[in-house]
């Protein structure tokens, strides 16, 4: 029984802790700011991920101006994708 419950509590441990690991990867800007279109929209998707990252794409016209204002400062989006979008 003992045994079980070390092995349940190092496992839940390890999931804590990569989880952590990914949101470090993703910038303050872009947690603060993209946390509800992420949950509204690519929820599905891990941080990190490609799937995410086309997700994001795919709902680019209905993200926040803040979660978009974000996603360029880090990088992932470029201003002159967003330009082009715009003139669609």
């Amino acid at each position: 029984m003992k045994f079980n419950l070390c092995l349940l509590i190092g496992a839940a441990a390890l999931v804590c802790l990569s989880s952590a690991a990914s949101a470090a990867n993703v910038t303050k800007g872009v947690q603060t700011h993209c946390v509800h279109d992420y949950r509204a929209y690519c929820s599905d998707w891990g941080l990190q991920t490609r799937g995410l990252k086309h997700c994001m794409r795919k709902h680019g016209d209905r993200l926040n101006p803040q979660c978009v204002a974000a996603l360029v400062q880090a990088g992932e989006v470029s201003q002159a994708e967003i330009d082009a979008r715009k003139k669609k």
